[in-house]
Formats: structure tokens, C-alpha cells, sequence
């Protein structure tokens, strides 16, 4: 037994070092497993370009809210930062000083008007056209003395002395009727004189007490516009309007809100050639607006102002477009980019913008054939429409490329690809 079990140990382990030997080479062929990736057909279809411009917002009216009037600062009457309309009290200044001056102006017009009816008293100009009358009577009976003596002295029937009295008291009378005359239209001028400046002097007296309301209503400042209302700038109890006009906050109107955009010359020339030749898409009055954090504004806009002539400093054009702000979500200072749709491209081949890489300097796609095997395709980038790319070369419709997994990716080697599981916002822009 010892000697036959000595004799079988080489066979046996020529036997298993054979079936080691079979095991690597079936290993070996079967070569490693295939990586898992991702991957998205390429679609064709026609989609509009869009055109993406620097934007800032402004308000479409702000308001200086200043004191018109020297006195202190009484009382604040609003939130800052919030709505106002238009009307609303902001702040209330001391104005007893400004009532006092229009009680005085009030005393200042009743004492005109009762000169102006005093100067309306005719009695001094009748009290002239009646000794005038005496006068004028006087006269007329010296007159008739003359005449009635000037025969008898003739005939030396009366004394001489008789008619020469007669004719001294007929030359008085004559005097005293031209100085009557003259205290009349003296009288008259007087009266006249004394009414226009006692008119005047109520009209005067009613300006001032125009202008002592007014600073009583200066006293009490509100916004002539709706909008929101920014910080205040002078605190209650300091004096304001001391000759100058104080600054105490500013109200801007923000629905809507104005947005400047500044549009390339190049550009422009581009999408009013196209205009020209009906190959735009829209107008370019149809606007987004594109926020900060990459959001977009959910109310539409429209073009309202052309600048007349490309700065030549900038090489760029000026376009105001406003937009519906009823949530006051937009505030005057922000920055943003407003789209456009310029064009439209015809039966573009759309590919996901996360399947293309770039290679020394050269854009590329992993495509996945109908073996399964990766190549490398070099593409030619257009325009980007939403979250794809145009590709004007290297790919056809219905190519697979990859999106996910491009790390493991290889060209040449076998993959397991799937579907890329795509959102609805994702699939609707990618749908025929």
C-alpha cells in the first residue's frame, strides 16, 4: 500500500496543475466585465436660438422725498423698505411756526379789505362835487348882478361903486368854481389811487396767506408716487430744510420694472438682418429675463425704448424693456441676462450639453454603436438651446452618446449602456 500511493502522488499532481492551467485560460478569454454607463440618443428637430444680453433693473420713476420747508423733524410715518402709495405720509415736521404765520397773513387781508372799502367811501368826493355846485351857484349870481347892473351904471341910475362890486364878486366866484374843480378831480384821483393800492394790498395779503398754507402743507410730506420707500436718511427731532431742501428718503416705483440692456453692434446688425430676411423668430420685444441665481423672471417682458445711436465708447446699443413686477421680486440694482429667441434652427441635431468633453482643445462625444463598443467622435458646437447643444458636425440622428459614466468610458471597449432618465422639464425640451 505504501509503495502504490507513493507511485500515484506525481499523476495527481499532474492532474490538478492541468485543471489550474484550464481555469486561467477560460478566465483569460472571457476578458473583464462590461462598466454600466449612461446614454441619450441624439434628436433631431427644429428649435428656436436663443440670444442672452447683459440686463440691469431700474426703477421706472424714483422720487427724492425731500423738506421743502425749515423745522424739525417730527414723526416718521412708514416702514422702510416696504410699499407706499401714492399719498401716503412719510414724515410730519413742526409746524406751529407756519400756523402762526398764516394767522397773521389772515389779519393782514382782513385789514386790507377794510382799507379797500374805506378807499371805496365816496364822501370826500361828494362833499367835492358839492361845493363845486355851491361854487358853481355863486357864480350864477354874481353873474346876474353884472348884468343887471351894467346898464343902471351906464346910465348912472346906481352908483358906480355898486356895479365895480358886482364885477370883484363875479371874478371870485369864477375863481373859487375852477379851485372847486380842482379839489374834485383831486378827490377823484385820490379815491382812485388809494382803491388800486388797497386791491393790491389784499391780493398781497391772499399770497401770503397762499404761501403760509403751503409751508403748513409742507409740514406734512407724502409721496407723490407708489413704490417702495428706502431708508430715511435724517432721524425724527433733527432740523431738516435749513437752506436746502433735506433728502429724507427716496421712492421708487417698481412695477413694472425697467430693464437696460446693452446689445452688441454686431449683434444687432445680425438680428435685424435677420428680421429683414423673416428668419427671426418673434419679435425682439418678446423677452425673458434670467436672474441671478440662474432662475428665471416668471413675467414676460417687452422692448419699450431704442437708444438713437451706438455709444462709441462701448460699441454697444442701449434697449429699455419693462416687465411686470407685482411681487416687487425685482428691486432697482440687480443684474441678470434677458433671452430672446432670434432664430430658428432647422432640423438641428440636439445633444445633451453633460456628453460633451473636450480633448486637446477639440469637443468630443463618446458614441456607443449597436455593438455596444465606444467610439470618439469629434463634434463642431453650435448654438446652445436650453440645456443641449446644436452639433453641426460629427453625429447623426439617433447616435447614442454617452452622458453618464464618461470616466470609465474607453474607446473601443464594450459597455452596458441605458436609458438616460430624464426630467419632464428636460423631455419636453427635447420632444419633436
Amino acid at each position: 500500500m505504501p509503495t502504490r500511493s507513493a507511485a500515484c502522488l506525481p499523476v495527481i499532481a499532474i492532474l490538478l496543475a492541468s485543471c489550474g492551467g484550464e481555469k486561467r485560460e477560460i478566465n483569460a478569454a472571457s476578458g473583464p466585465p462590461a462598466v454600466s454607463v449612461v446614454v441619450s440618443p441624439v434628436v433631431q428637430k427644429t428649435v428656436p436660438v436663443y440670444a442672452e444680453l447683459t440686463a440691469r433693473t431700474d426703477a421706472t420713476d424714483s422720487v427724492d422725498i425731500r423738506a421743502r420747508v425749515k423745522a424739525f423733524l417730527k414723526t416718521q410715518n412708514y416702514a422702510e423698505g416696504t410699499m407706499v402709495k401714492a399719498g401716503q405720509v412719510l414724515f410730519t415736521l413742526d409746524q406751529r411756526e407756519y400756523d402762526a404765520q398764516l394767522m397773521q397773513a389772515k389779519a393782514q387781508l382782513a385789514r386790507a379789505q377794510a382799507d379797500l372799502a374805506q378807499a371805496q367811501d365816496k364822501t370826500v368826493v361828494d362833499t367835492a362835487e358839492a361845493n363845486l355846485n355851491i361854487a358853481l351857484a355863486q357864480l350864477n349870481k354874481t353873474n346876474q348882478d353884472v348884468k343887471r347892473l351894467k346898464p343902471l351904471a351906464e346910465q348912472r341910475a346906481v352908483p358906480q361903486q355898486d356895479y365895480d362890486d358886482a364885477l370883484a364878486f363875479q371874478q371870485g366866484a369864477r375863481a373859487d368854481v375852477e379851485g372847486k374843480k380842482a379839489s374834485l378831480n383831486t378827490a377823484k384821483v385820490n379815491q382812485t389811487a388809494a382803491i388800486e393800492q388797497a386791491r393790491a394790498a389784499v391780493e398781497a395779503a391772499k399770497a401770503s396767506i397762499r404761501q403760509a398754507e403751503l409751508n403748513v402743507e409742507y409740514c406734512t410730506v407724502t409721496t407723490p408716487i407708489a413704490g417702495i420707500a428706502g431708508t430715511r436718511q435724517v432721524a425724527p427731532g433733527n432740523l431738516v430744510g435749513n437752506n436746502e431742501a433735506t433728502l429724507l428718503t427716496t421712492v421708487s416705483n417698481v412695477d413694472p420694472m425697467r430693464v437696460y440692456i446693452s446689445i452688441s453692434e454686431s449683434d444687432y446688425l445680425k438680428y435685424q438682418r435677420l428680421r429683414s430676411e423673416g428668419k427671426s423668430k418673434g419679435k425682439m420685444a418678446d423677452l425673458e429675463l434670467i436672474l441671478a441665481d440662474g432662475s428665471v423672471f416668471p413675467e414676460k417682458g417687452h422692448l419699450i425704448i431704442a437708444d438713437r445711436a451706438v455709444d462709441v465708447k462701448t460699441g454697444t446699443l442701449s434697449l429699455i424693456a419693462e416687465f411686470r413686477n407685482p411681487t416687487a421680486l425685482l428691486r432697482p440694482g440687480q443684474f441678470g441676462r434677458v433671452r430672446l429667441a432670434a432664430t430658428v434652427a432647422e432640423n438641428a441635431l440636439l445633444v445633451p450639453q453633460k456628453a460633451v468633453t473636450e480633448i486637446q482643445s477639440a469637443k468630443v462625444v463618446y458614441v456607443v454603436g449597436d455593438d455596444n463598443k465606444v467610439s470618439l467622435r469629434s463634434v463642431t458646437l453650435g448654438d446652445r438651446v436650453g440645456q443641449d447643444y446644436i452639433i453641426t458636425e460629427g453625429v447623426k440622428a439617433g447616435d447614442r452618446v454617452i452622458v453618464e459614466g464618461l470616466q470609465k468610458a474607453r474607446p473601443g471597449a464594450t459597455v452596458n449602456p441605458t436609458a438616460q432618465a430624464m426630467s419632464s422639464e428636460t423631455a419636453a425640451n427635447r420632444a419633436e
